[in-house]
């Protein structure tokens, strides 16, 4: 999977889970059997840096990695507690050095790629396609296909507010058999909000293991003590007495309805949360990039100029009147979500979120929401 080439058809800027799923389907599809594709990342990505989680009514191209599948999750909101069977679903768990592993198997006995673990440094465009220079060389490509978000890209803009998921993580063992592993905690609202929309997350895979996070929908961020305290509080509440910590993890994600396509050029196309591959009200992440894999993969076939490859669809509305609430009343969020879910079926949800819901499936979601708030909302945003 190496050669010695600068030149490429396409160069991948990243090889983290939008990089290596457009990479997959590229090798995977006869039509792009003559392209070369260069992937950069400035690591291995040999380490389990991460886990992906997602539902789906049918798991069949991801049972080979997923760790875990539960058949039901738990809500739990201001007075409100359920356990909800997944019906035909199922909430499923991917370790990141498994996605890694599995996807690399696959491009490994590939030709038409290859992977150099360089930093990214700067890219030009010209009048053929793009340079791109790494701490190391400088590649040609006639297409980039990035996924690296510039930091100051969402700081200079004023249009559209930004909140963050951002999250700590700890999977832990414990003494005491606190968890049920047959069920995903999906939202736990019942700790101190503190004027965010703050929860837990819980991914129990035995009756004494887990992960544990705390997660957050706000505009900054927290010390790092602030949410292993939140961890710990929350471990007491279970009646986990002692317990170790085998593995943390930390993520931020922004929450927006900015129009990140408008970076993209005739040449240059921009992928993942850098492309507005994820949910802005939400920040899922998985699903939302698979379908827009597809949907990419559909569009090369077709198109050569990237700038008409528009993801602008009514979802995109959807996030900015869900956004325009938080960011206006960031304690709402605890409200909204138990809305959603005491009053709509969680197959109605899910279709939501995944951006696959009718019309009239999307009007009943967002009036079963706190209407006074949403209706300033309908008339505040543009």
């Amino acid at each position: 999977m190496q050669n010695t080439s600068l030149d490429y058809d396409y160069i991948i800027l990243g090889a983290g889970l939008s990089g290596l799923m457009l990479a997959k389907a590229l090798v995977s599809d006869p039509y792009f059997k003559d392209k070369s594709i260069l992937i950069l990342d400035k690591s291995e990505k040999n380490t389990n840096d991460r886990t992906w989680c997602f539902w789906s009514e049918n798991t069949q191209d991801w049972d080979a990695i997923i760790s875990k599948k539960w058949e039901s999750i738990l809500f739990k909101g201001e007075n409100v507690k359920v356990e909800i069977p997944l019906k035909n679903y199922s909430y499923n768990r991917i370790e990141g050095f498994d996605f890694y592993e599995s996807v690399f198997k696959i491009l490994s006995a590939s030709k038409q790629v290859t992977f150099k673990t360089e930093a990214f440094q700067n890219l030009t465009e010209t009048e053929s396609g793009v340079e791109v220079t790494t701490s190391q060389k400088t590649y040609t490509a006639t297409q980039v296909f990035s996924s690296i978000l510039p930091p100051e890209r969402l700081k200079n803009q004023t249009q559209f507010p930004v909140l963050q998921q951002h999250f700590i993580g700890w999977e832990v063992r414990t003494q005491e058999s606190v968890f049920n592993p047959e069920v995903a905690t999906f939202m736990d609202f019942s700790i101190p909000q503190s004027g965010n929309t703050r929860f837990m997350y819980v991914l129990p895979t035995a009756v004494n293991k887990a992960l544990v996070e705390y997660t957050l929908f706000s505009e900054k961020l927290l010390p790092k003590a602030e949410y292993e305290a939140a961890i710990k509080d929350y471990m007491e509440a279970l009646g986990a007495s002692e317990y170790e910590v085998t593995a943390t993890e930390q993520g931020c994600i922004p929450m927006t309805a900015y129009s990140f396509e408008q970076h993209n050029s005739t040449n240059l196309m921009h992928i993942g949360t850098a492309g507005g591959w994820t949910r802005g009200s939400t920040g899922y992440t998985f699903t939302y990039t698979l379908k827009r894999t597809t949907e990419l993969i559909d569009f090369l076939k077709r198109e050569t100029d990237l700038r008409k490859f528009n993801i602008n669809d009514r979802y995109r509305w959807y996030d900015k009147l869900f956004l325009d609430v938080l960011y206006r009343n960031n304690e709402q969020g605890a409200a909204l979500f138990t809305h959603m879910f005491q009053k709509n079926d969680i197959a109605k949800i899910f279709r939501f979120l995944d951006g696959t819901s009718s019309l009239k499936e999307d009007f009943q979601i967002i009036w079963s929401l706190p209407k006074k708030e949403f209706i300033k909302s309908f008339f505040h945003i543009k």
